[in-house]
């Protein structure tokens, strides 16, 4: 009997243990997942419920008038360059500058040897003068014709013979009139003088050498005022023809200075270049201090309108979705949501959106973990940063 209790007891706790087992082998998965300390952490944050508000650093959106700047290199060109050429072929007598000199329009530049001009001009002169000597006695011959024609001593057509030879000698004086012309003409050509205020540029001839028509002697290059050369892209074209009309300010800025120059829009291109997508403007600039050089790469920025009442953001705080761009903006209760935002122009750091209003707090740094509802705390606030105002 004694016996038996003993076998009894034995299976009563062999069972009671297996039971043990099994419920604790059942228990365990979910007890353990429950009792892991970033298990519930996580799901809360990832559904934007309950959990610690995520950092962030919000900037408050603006409003304000923003410039529409296109910068672009651009190329100093001059207004005026000329070469200058003889136009008859003679011998250089004397040159009157020297390289590198400026000059006015009309002073002179080359003296040619004019003696056999001058010859020819005091020949027609002279023939002049024998022709008009040949008119005067022709004329007293016909006003005798009319005298001796008038008492029927000759004939009509005496007297008419006369007023023939009187319009005929007329006409030569007319021809002598006008080959005196071309002499002057030719005689002048042998006085080169500038045909634009400018620099004199590097000089081909000398005293005594042989000045040949269509050969270069110098160029003049005027250089004050001056133009600045610059591709702009065809999207920009009608907002280019508006800043045309109006001579927008334009600033150029040579490498290694400081200081941007100011010059006004004075010329837009009449076709777009096919292959570039650009078109072609020119500003004008004054230029006294002779800081622009033809020919010289300078950078050009032309204000071509301003976006009245624009709404700044900057630009760390878009991100671009599947579905488009979005900016989260925080509520009041420090909770953020997605709004949905168009860029209507990015300038540096900033840009001008449509979608948000001035006043709005959107989320600059920190945006990466965020989800719509999540709770968050700002570590820093500020405002979109004003559009620098432009130097124009």
């Amino acid at each position: 009997m004694a016996s038996k209790a003993i076998y009894t007891a034995v299976a009563v706790v062999a069972v009671a243990a297996l039971s043990a087992a099994a419920w604790w082998s059942v228990r365990t998965p979910a007890s353990a997942a429950d009792e892991r300390p970033g298990a519930a952490a996580g799901a809360r944050a990832a559904s934007g419920a309950g959990g610690p508000p995520t950092l962030v650093t919000v900037a408050t959106v603006v409003r304000q008038d923003v410039p529409v700047v296109v910068e672009v290199n651009a190329t100093v060109v001059s207004l005026n360059s000329v070469e200058v050429r003889p136009q008859v072929s003679n011998k250089v007598d004397k040159v009157h500058v020297k390289e590198g000199q400026f000059v006015r329009a009309g002073e002179p530049l080359f003296t040619l040897d004019d003696r056999a001009d001058r010859a020819n001009l005091d020949k027609a002169r002279a023939q002049q003068m024998r022709d008009e000597a040949l008119l005067a006695d022709l004329e007293r011959q016909y006003r005798r014709s009319q005298e001796l024609l008038a008492q029927n001593f000759i004939s009509k057509s005496a007297a008419d013979n006369t007023l023939s030879q009187v319009e005929a000698q007329r006409a030569a004086i007319a021809a002598d009139r006008a080959a005196i012309q071309a002499a002057q003409v030719a005689l002048s050509y042998d006085s080169i003088r500038a045909p634009i205020s400018g620099r004199i540029g590097t000089i081909a001839v000398f005293a005594g050498s042989l000045a040949q028509p269509g050969v270069p002697m110098v160029t003049v290059t005027q250089l004050d005022p001056i133009a600045v050369s610059f591709p702009v892209p065809e999207g920009k074209l009608q907002d280019l023809l508006a800043a045309a009309r109006v001579r927008a300010p334009v600033m150029a800025t040579v490498p290694g200075t400081a200081a941007p120059l100011r010059g006004v829009l004075s010329f837009v291109d009449n076709t777009v270049d096919v292959q570039a997508g650009t078109v072609r403007a020119k500003a004008q600039f004054d230029n006294a201090s002779q800081a622009l050089w033809p020919g010289q790469y300078v950078t050009a920025k032309v204000t071509v309108r301003v976006i009245k009442d624009a709404t700044l953001v900057p630009q760390a705080a878009v991100i671009t979705a599947a579905n488009g761009r979005i900016v989260y903006v925080v509520a009041k209760d420090d909770t953020v949501q997605p709004r949905k935002v168009e860029i209507e122009y990015p300038f540096g750091d900033q840009a001008v959106l449509r979608g948000v209003e001035a006043g709005d707090r959107v989320v600059v740094e920190g945006k990466q973990n965020l989800r719509p509802g999540a709770r968050v705390r700002v570590e820093r606030s500020g405002k979109a940063e004003p559009a620098k105002k432009d130097p124009t």
